[in-house]
């Protein structure tokens, strides 16, 4: 494939103009242009709106929108909407919801909603002159963002705490202006990042107006994706006989056995934590899809707190006491209902809907509760006939699409692999028999 050099000026160029420059750098730019163009959508107004959420936006990517019923969460029913390609994690979800529909459901705590950011800058003066400094400016700090925390305040939230971080052990003058946020119902990125900015500028005018301003270099301003203080509690339980139903291959005592150890083995083994935290993300990436939250703060959140004391771990726990089995999810989920694509992107609109307009903490609640679904499925199947099994049943009609099958060759595969393993060649091979015999 030849290099075709740079392009200037790509975004001011027509939707059709990027698409034919696109299709330039493909070995099938008849196909590219054709298939970019069917997949663009049939209401123009619909497509602008589209076209607004990013930048070179030249066609739509679909993904399946699916609906996984029976989550009693809280003692409380929802239809929980999922956008991924994974159809075993919308299964993994509907059968562990059914389960504990019967079993109590999820219940689940909000331990706290608040987020971070900093004014991260250089000091080269004494720490008490600069302790001081701060001290005498932190009034003004939170008075000068009341025309961007007004709303917010009256809304039950706005800035809890302002507060000096020296971190010079770790890296020379180093240090940082924490700020505490409560957003409510916004996820608040954009909010926090404009306080801190307008407050750097305070800051810095502070400075020059004591006479330190030699001593300062401020050199940014943002909110951190670390969220350990928006945190979210997930838990279900039932008596150690009853996880039987869950699995008739196994007794109720062995799977909950088999299961605590599998758990266990995640706090102590990096390799075995983060595939097990990935089947909590399988279904809370779905969910943040669906509600056009951010899903890449929310994993950042998630991964950076399960390595919280330096070791990546297992973001649950299960316990089994006499005859009772508990399973825990404990994470942080920076989520927004208003904001962001929430109200803006039509299907995320219709997922609040569907919701029953939660506000951010009942998001959350349904967010930990999807995860800690798709976890209890995975780890239930790994320790008991292997995950494979259903996966790649589930992934047939996906290996028939690749492979061209006909209707009516899909549906004799279907029925031939009902008994049988799921393998590529096996599909391959009955696919090549059966049209061998056919002609």
């Amino acid at each position: 494939m030849n290099n075709k050099g740079f392009i200037n000026d790509f975004s001011k160029q027509t939707r059709q103009e990027k698409i034919r420059l696109s299709a330039e750098y493909t070995d099938k730019p008849v196909e590219f242009e054709r298939c970019l163009r069917e997949h663009l959508h049939s209401d123009l107004s619909v497509q602008a709106l589209y076209d607004e959420f990013t930048e070179n936006a030249v066609s739509n990517f679909y993904l399946p929108y699916s609906v996984v019923p029976n989550f009693l969460i809280n003692d409380r029913y929802y239809m929980v909407p999922m956008v991924t390609d994974e159809s075993s994690v919308v299964a993994a979800a509907a059968k562990a919801a059914k389960f504990w529909a019967f079993h109590g459901g999820f219940r689940t705590r909000i331990i706290a909603t608040n987020k971070t950011g900093h004014i991260h800058f250089l000091w080269k003066g004494s720490r008490e002159r600069l302790s001081g400094f701060i001290s005498t400016i932190k009034p003004g700090l939170f008075d000068t963002v009341l025309p961007l925390t007004g709303s917010m305040t009256g809304r039950g939230g706005g800035i809890l705490d302002i507060r000096l971080n020296d971190l010079s052990e770790k890296m020379e003058n180093y240090h940082q202006v924490e700020v505490i946020f409560n957003t409510v119902d916004s996820m608040g990125a954009n909010f926090i990042n404009s306080c801190l900015e307008m407050m750097a500028d305070y800051f810095l005018y502070q400075a020059a107006d004591h006479g330190l301003a030699d001593d300062l270099e401020i050199i940014m301003s943002v909110l951190s994706n670390y969220s350990p203080g928006c945190l979210v509690e997930c838990s279900v339980s039932c008596p150690v006989d009853e996880l039987a139903k869950a699995d008739d291959t196994i007794s109720g005592h062995d799977l909950a056995g088999r299961f605590e150890i599998a758990v266990k083995m995640a706090q102590h083994d990096v390799y075995r934590a983060v595939t097990h935290n990935k089947g909590i993300y399988n279904g809370i990436d779905a969910v943040i899809v669906a509600t056009g939250n951010d899903s890449r703060a929310v994993s950042a959140a998630g991964h950076s707190f399960a390595a919280g004391d330096g070791n990546y771990k297992g973001l649950t726990h299960a316990t089994i006491d006499g005859n009772n089995f508990d399973y825990r999810l404990r994470l942080p989920l920076p989520l927004g209902t208003v904001g962001g694509l929430t109200r803006v992107h039509p299907m995320a609109k219709m997922s609040m809907s569907l919701l029953q307009y939660p506000d951010a903490g009942e998001l959350m609640a349904i967010v930990a509760a999807a995860g800690m679904a798709s976890n209890f499925s995975s780890v239930r199947a790994l320790v008991t006939s292997g995950i494979q099994q259903g996966h790649m049943r589930l992934h047939l009609t996906n290996l028939l699409r690749q492979l061209g099958a006909s209707d009516p060759e899909r549906n004799s595969a279907i029925e031939f692999f009902r008994e049988r393993t799921v393998t590529h060649a096996g599909v391959a091979n009955f696919l090549a028999t059966l049209r061998k015999k056919n002609h």
